[in-house]
């Protein structure tokens, strides 16, 4: 009887935490646990080589920063091309798992050059510009395919209820990674982070694989139209800008796409001027920058897994994606005020949370309204090329104005972020007009 009891009292207080606190079905555990060790591998693997470098940026210099970030431009807008000739041509189950494989291969690679130049005193800067550009490619790249998958195998209704717990996930493994990080790095070395950030990139293809086999149960059915169909997505390679530039919903994400990295741009080049002065040692500076990642990344956790789906589900998409550039307006007039280190690193961190916690989830449900190939293509095109072009805007931009200093460009940014507000706005009605005309056609 005690037993019976205890197992109902059990039953009950799961049903209350996973299905009413976090909004989990009983037959999306699986998926949704898989999800979530995907998203916290990766961004754990992501948040261990992040740290790494912005120290390989203040060591080439911040007057270099401009130039690096047009290098990472170019090398995204190659990469994007070859990304989409891929999906064009390959299932989308066997381009998945490569994307996560070549990248893991770079790191092996990276970690074999910085040990050999480590070991014979030779200089890293140049290595590290290089670090740089790749870094700037793979952290979009890797978080992109992840969130068009999720966009693929989840409806839009369960989108609303579980990318905020999933992207829990993947932010408890960033908040992991940097507090490793911060821990080791000056015990190990910046470059010996590598390996570890290499490992748990492979774990995610296992994560892929076990995804798959969850699709292939749960849409026996209707298998030829699911992430683990035989079938390309077909079309162009370029068909990631045709859609963007022909449809006014795509060409409004990558607005607030290019506004969200201008404005964080701007912020990068405060941080990497204040702290080359303030902070002189190279694996200090990593264990700031890592101790940075760890505060946003306990605030992004409670925000996701407890606070974005009610928001959602309560008040729309567009105020939840209008919060992001609220915050962005306050804080530079904050920055304005008082231009230090401090307050760089407080609205850095402010920004973080609420764009992980809120903007991130809340974007990529945008793209449950649209096609397959749009999930994959445009959104890899504006997650990746336009987001990086945002920061060739701001990084120019900053360098263009250098002469009125922190306080004078902060002013500048706020505008700025409330013209992002309005367009933020009008992505959710035009969101939930798509999803009612969906809706209305038999498509949920």
């Amino acid at each position: 009887m005690i037993g019976g009891m205890t197992a109902s009292t059990d039953s009950r207080l799961r049903t209350l935490f996973i299905d009413k606190l976090l909004g989990i079905e009983r037959h999306e555990y699986v998926a949704v646990a898989w999800s979530f060790a995907y998203f916290f591998c990766i961004l754990s693997s992501y948040y261990i080589i992040r740290p790494v470098r912005e120290t390989m940026a203040v060591g080439s210099g911040p007057q270099t920063i401009p130039y690096l970030f047009v290098g990472t431009f170019v090398a995204m807008i190659f990469a994007t091309s070859i990304f989409g000739w891929v999906a064009s041509r390959f299932p989308r189950r066997v381009f998945l798992p490569w994307v996560y494989l070549f990248f893991t291969a770079n790191i092996a690679i990276f970690w074999v050059l910085f040990s050999q130049a480590v070991d014979s005193g030779n200089s890293t800067v140049w290595l590290g510009r290089a670090y740089f550009v790749w870094v700037g490619v793979f952290n979009l790249f890797i978080v992109s395919v992840f969130w068009s998958f999720m966009a693929d195998i989840y409806t839009r209704e369960q989108g609303r209820r579980l990318f905020g717990v999933i992207s829990a996930g993947g932010s408890i493994g960033a908040l992991l990674g940097g507090i490793g990080t911060s821990a080791v790095v000056t015990t190990i070395g910046t470059h010996n982070l590598l390996p570890i950030a290499g490992v748990l990139l492979l774990l995610s293809v296992v994560c892929i694989t076990q995804l798959r086999k969850w699709i292939i149960s749960e849409h026996e059915d209707e298998i030829s139209q699911t992430a683990a169909s035989d079938k390309p997505l077909g079309g162009s390679a370029f068909a990631g800008i045709t859609h963007m530039l022909s449809s006014k919903y795509f060409s409004a994400i990558a607005v607030t796409s290019l506004i969200a990295s201008t404005l964080g741009a701007a912020l990068y080049m405060f941080a990497a001027e204040l702290v080359a002065v303030e902070i002189p040692d190279p694996d200090e500076q990593t264990r700031f920058f890592s101790n940075m990642n760890v505060a946003a990344n306990l605030m992004t956790v409670m925000f996701q897994a407890f606070a974005v789906k009610h928001v959602v589900q309560r008040f729309g998409i567009g105020r939840a994606l209008v919060l992001m550039p609220v915050v962005s307006a306050i804080g530079f007039t904050l920055l304005a005020m008082d231009p230090v280190l401090a307050v760089v690193a407080i609205l850095t961190i402010a920004r973080r949370a609420v764009g992980f916690g809120f903007s991130k989830p809340s974007t990529d449900m945008l793209y449950s309204v649209v096609t397959p190939e749009e999930k994959y293509k445009t959104k890899n095109f504006i997650d990746t090329a336009i987001y990086r072009g945002g920061d060739v805007i701001g990084t120019w931009l900053i360098k263009s104005m250098s002469a009125i200093g922190i306080a004078g460009i902060s002013l500048v940014m706020v505008p700025i972020a409330i013209y992002w507000a309005f367009v933020s706005l009008w992505l959710g009605r035009d969101y939930k007009r798509k999803a009612k005309a969906l809706k209305l056609s038999g498509v949920e």
